[in-house]
């Protein structure tokens, strides 16, 4: 087979990513006065999160490429995406991850037998960031790799595969809908709203970032440019990137689409990542309740039509991040009881739960 025809008929190389479930919310869109509040469970691909469609495109470049070593960077997502598809392909994977990266996602990339390198104040720092950014791509390049950060500024080919959620939402949804979208880097962003433009379907695209790293939404509001941050101070995981990626092409593409920025407090990010279990059965990573918490700015400053229709994405599963659940809830210890008190403690329950 030449390696045109390869080409074409390697697109994907797929362990069953995309085609995930656009389900109605049943309390809290009411609750808020959205009847049509949609939420796009990416936290359902194969390792967790959105980022396999990332992963899936890029290897299956590489394996047409003859590419036999990943090197990336990664807060999470990322990484256990890459870490996962390259054991299926036999490519050797290394992640260099930021500096506090959730322990779970740490582990999944180990157990799919990714080699790790976690980098003082990556992440945080935006001087720190920029220098990993620089070895990373000076080394890649020297050695013929791509580049697997998941940007259009260092990997475009990455970044096509994540278009097709906006793909997936134009067959989802049959009228007109506004899509909120968590940013750090803005990739996810500026992917949706190009999948949009590509599809030619009428939505409009917001991008939602929490306030200790605001380099995109504040600007994309207030008709500026995007600006890096000397550190990020937001303890949302996957969403501490305190420099300039793709934010200016967001701004540019958001504004096309009719789209504007929400900034969110971790507070109240954390407050929905509660409310989405506990309302709507979804346990999202706290990054997948940034969309929601920044729908519910737009629905108390009077921005959001009641009777449009919004979908808010998910972008990973709460399990890649236990920590944050055992750090914001205190949720009770379980321990063994005898039966005796076990059955005291049902009428108990039911007592504090009257039908």
């Amino acid at each position: 087979m030449n390696s045109k025809k390869m080409a074409q008929e390697i697109l994907t190389f797929s362990l069953g990513e995309g085609q995930t479930p656009l389900v109605r919310s049943r309390n809290i869109g009411p609750a808020l006065g959205i009847p049509n509040l949609y939420f796009k469970l990416e936290n359902l691909n194969p390792s967790g999160s959105y980022k396999d469609r990332f992963a899936s495109r890029l290897v299956a470049d590489m394996i047409r490429k003859g590419q036999k070593v990943c090197v990336a960077t990664s807060s999470g997502n990322t990484g256990a995406a890459l870490s996962a598809y390259c054991a299926a392909a036999g490519l050797i994977c290394v992640i260099y991850v930021v500096d506090g990266a959730p322990m779970a996602k740490l582990k999944q990339m180990q157990l799919y037998g990714a080699d790790l390198v976690m980098v003082e104040d990556f992440g945080k720092s935006a001087a720190v960031t920029d220098e990993v950014f620089r070895l990373l791509e000076e080394f890649n390049s020297a050695n013929g790799l791509p580049l697997p950060i998941s940007a259009y500024k260092f990997c475009p080919v990455g970044m096509e595969g994540v278009e097709t959620i906006s793909l997936e939402l134009a067959e989802q949804l049959s009228t007109p809908f506004e899509v909120f979208v968590p940013a750090g880097g803005g990739g996810l962003t500026l992917a949706v709203a190009r999948g949009i433009l590509t599809k030619g379907v009428k939505a409009k695209v917001h991008c939602v970032q929490p306030e200790g790293n605001d380099t995109i939404a504040s600007a994309l509001r207030n008709g500026e440019t995007a600006r890096a941050v000397p550190r990020s101070t937001t303890s949302v995981s996957g969403l501490q990137v305190a420099n300039v990626l793709d934010g200016q092409e967001v701004i540019q593409t958001c504004r096309l689409l009719g789209g504007t920025g929400y900034t969110v407090t971790d507070e109240a990010v954390f407050e929905w990542h509660r409310k989405l279990a506990v309302q709507e059965g979804i346990f999202a990573e706290p990054a997948g309740a940034v969309a929601l918490a920044g729908l519910e700015k737009a629905v108390r400053s009077g921005e959001a039509d009641p009777e449009a229709s919004y979908v808010c994405l998910v972008t990973g599963s709460g399990f890649k991040d236990m920590l944050s659940v055992d750090k914001n809830f205190h949720l009770p210890e379980v321990k063994a009881l005898p039966l005796s008190q076990a059955s005291r403690r049902l009428r108990e329950i039911m007592n504090l739960n009257p039908e």
